[in-house]
């Protein structure tokens, strides 16, 4: 996976057809990927199956399902499933999702949130790697009375975290894979981002950690009218600290300051920026923002990109 794109969207409700077709469009774009995020609405690893297996070639991955509200035993299930759906194309994001969300939509309280990333991917892994598990935490118990291992979910089914905090980039460094970090500029990936989870993965003595950087742009030729619809879309993620501190540490000063968006020059540049800052892929976001014909011309110039 070099440069892809997010299909799921808060603001445009799309049928599975519809994001099937979407997607193939991707894919024959050049694409690499298509990312689905987790809402209240449909189930992303569903989804991704399903797109990944009705358009061969095209990676696919959820980015992200909170832990919280969640089990690793029933994740495992979702995510192996999606890997033998695809024929090994499935990437699994996580994530911790928000105090107000968690609290409001699940009535459970947002408490230890590192704690349970810790415990939650620990349980996880054997169970993606060989169906079994028997972990007892403080926070979480997972047990395997008989295999959970689903045929045909090979090879293991990689975990990214949507970590950007010095604790969470700790923990992923140590038991993921690498991460999905999202309003985190270039600067904030080669001073922040970057150093912190190779750190602790060298450490754990883990491979290099996939640094899969989310990134919202447009290509257009209003780039004025985009930016505006940028900071509406974009204005919720500064009321959410974690985000926050991200916005800060990119040196921007609003979400949208982070939004890229320009013409196919501009864009590419920024592509670029990103790669040289240690993003190991790249997956735009709010394509959709100015409409189809941009959507499409942010597509083409992505896919000629990654071919690139």
């Amino acid at each position: 996976m070099t440069i892809g794109v997010t299909l799921g969207s808060t603001t445009v409700q799309r049928t599975i057809d519809t994001t099937v077709e979407l997607a193939r469009e991707a894919g024959d774009a050049g694409l690499h990927s298509a990312w689905f995020g987790q809402t209240f609405a449909y189930d992303s690893p569903s989804l991704a199956a399903i797109v990944g297996r009705e358009v061969p070639g095209l990676q696919v991955g959820t980015s992200a399902i909170p832990v919280f509200g969640r089990h690793p035993l029933l994740v495992s299930s979702q995510a192996q499933t999606a890997q033998a759906a695809t024929g090994g194309r499935y990437h699994l994001g996580l994530a911790l999702g928000t105090r107000h969300l968690t609290e409001t939509g699940f009535g459970i309280p947002y408490e230890r949130p590192i704690g349970l990333l810790r415990e939650f991917l620990t349980a996880l892994r054997p169970l993606l790697e060989t169906g079994s598990a028997d972990f007892h935490g403080e926070l979480l118990t997972a047990t395997t009375p008989y295999s959970a291992a689903v045929p045909g979910a090979r090879p293991t089914v990689p975990v990214l975290v949507a970590a950007m905090g010095p604790q969470a980039l700790r923990v992923s460094g140590e038991l993921a894979d690498g991460v999905l970090p999202f309003l985190a500029g270039p600067r904030a990936l080669a001073e922040h981002v970057v150093p912190a989870v190779t750190a602790a993965a060298t450490a754990a003595g883990r491979p290099a950690p996939r640094i899969v950087a989310l990134v919202p742009g447009v290509v257009t030729a209003d780039a004025a009218a985009v930016r505006e619809s940028a900071a509406e879309a974009l204005a919720l993620y500064e009321r959410i600290p974690s985000y926050q501190r991200a916005i800060e540490r990119s040196g921007a000063a609003r979400a949208a300051d982070l939004a890229v968006i320009g013409d196919e020059e501009t864009v590419a540049a920024e592509v670029r920026r990103y790669r040289e800052a240690g993003a190991t892929e790249v997956v735009f976001t709010a394509t959709e923002l100015n409409g189809e014909e941009d959507r499409r011309r942010t597509w083409k110039l992505l896919g000629e990109l990654s071919r690139g």
